[in-house]
C-alpha cells in the first residue's frame, strides 16, 4: 500500500475577467490542478517545488480534506480523501503558512487545546507538551505568552509542535519555512528531519526553497501552473534536464526562475 496515491487529480476555481456583461464581471473557471498524478511511499519524504500561483497549496488542501476535487481521486494510507474523510483527518495534519492559532492563548494552552480536540487525555499532554516545545526550540521563559506577542517563526514552531503531539501518520508541510529568519528557518529543518527519522512519518514538503528541498527530500517534484512536470531524486532531475542545479534544471522543465514570485490568488486570478 502507497502512503499517499493521488491520481488525475483536478481543482478547478472561478475567475474574474475583466469584460463585464450587464455591469458584472464575467467568471470562468480555471484548473488550479491539471491531472495531477504521483505516489508516495511509506515512510518518504517527498518535496514539490513550484512557484507561488503553481497549485502547492490547493494540493495540500485537498490531502488535508479542506477541498474537495473536481476530478481524479486521492488515497491516504488506503483511504479516500472524499469518502473516508474522518479517517483521513485522524491520520494526517498540516503545517501551512498562515498557521492559525487563538491569538489570545499562550503556546501551551493553544497545544492544550489541540490535544483535547483529538482526544488526547490531559495525563498524556501534561508531559508531552513541554517535552516537544523543548524539541522544536521555544523559549521555556515564553510558553504562557499570548500567541499574538510572539514572533511568526515562533509561532510555526508552535504550529510544527502541534502536528506532532497528535502523532500524524502523514505531515503535510504548506511552506513550513517562510519568512523565517536562517537561524528559524535552520531549526525548523532540523525538526522536521527529526520528525521524518524518529516518528516513522511520511512527509509532503511544498516549498519554493531549492536548498531546502534537495536536502531534506528523497525525490523533488516541479510543479508548474497546476501540472506536475517530474518527480525524481534531485541527482535525476539534474541529468534529466542536464543542469548543473536544482535551480538549473527547474528552469529547463519549466522556462522560468523563481525571481518574479507573485501571490498565489493574485497570479492564478482566483477565488474559492
Amino acid at each position: 500500500m502507497f502512503a499517499v496515491e493521488v491520481n488525475n487529480l483536478r481543482k478547478e476555481f472561478f475567475r474574474r475577467d475583466a469584460t463585464r456583461t450587464r455591469g458584472r464581471k464575467r467568471r470562468r473557471r480555471v484548473a488550479a490542478l491539471e491531472g495531477v498524478t504521483f505516489t508516495i511511499d511509506r515512510g518518504e519524504c517527498v518535496a514539490i517545488l513550484g512557484q507561488n500561483g503553481s497549485g502547492k497549496s490547493t494540493l495540500v488542501r485537498l490531502l488535508s480534506t479542506l477541498l474537495l476535487p473536481d476530478g481524479g481521486n486521492a488515497v491516504i494510507f488506503g483511504h479516500d480523501v472524499v469518502k473516508e474523510s474522518r479517517a483521513v483527518q485522524r491520520i494526517v495534519n498540516r503545517v501551512s503558512v498562515e498557521a492559525s492559532f487563538f491569538k489570545k492563548m499562550s503556546s501551551e494552552e493553544n497545544l492544550a487545546y489541540a490535544a483535547r480536540f483529538y482526544g488526547i487525555p490531559p495525563r498524556v499532554t501534561k508531559t508531552a507538551i513541554p517535552e516537544i516545545l523543548e524539541r522544536v526550540g521555544f523559549p521555556v521563559g515564553r510558553r504562557h505568552e499570548a500567541m499574538e506577542n510572539l514572533s511568526r517563526g515562533m509561532q510555526q514552531k508552535v504550529a510544527l509542535a502541534r502536528a506532532l503531539l497528535t502523532s500524524p501518520v502523514l505531515l503535510l508541510l504548506d511552506e513550513p519555512t517562510t519568512g523565517l529568519d536562517p537561524r528559524s528557518k535552520l531549526e525548523v529543518q532540523d525538526f522536521i528531519r527529526d520528525v521524518w527519522t524518529t516518528h516513522d512519518a511520511t512527509i509532503l514538503l511544498c516549498t519554493h526553497d531549492l536548498r531546502e528541498a534537495e536536502v531534506l527530500a528523497d525525490r523533488v517534484g516541479i510543479l508548474d501552473r497546476g501540472r506536475l512536470i517530474a518527480l525524481d531524486p534531485a541527482d535525476m532531475l539534474k541529468e534529466q534536464f542536464e543542469a548543473e542545479t536544482l535551480e538549473g534544471a527547474f528552469f529547463a522543465a519549466t522556462g522560468r526562475t523563481f525571481e518574479d514570485e507573485k501571490d498565489e490568488d493574485a497570479e492564478r486570478g482566483v477565488f474559492a
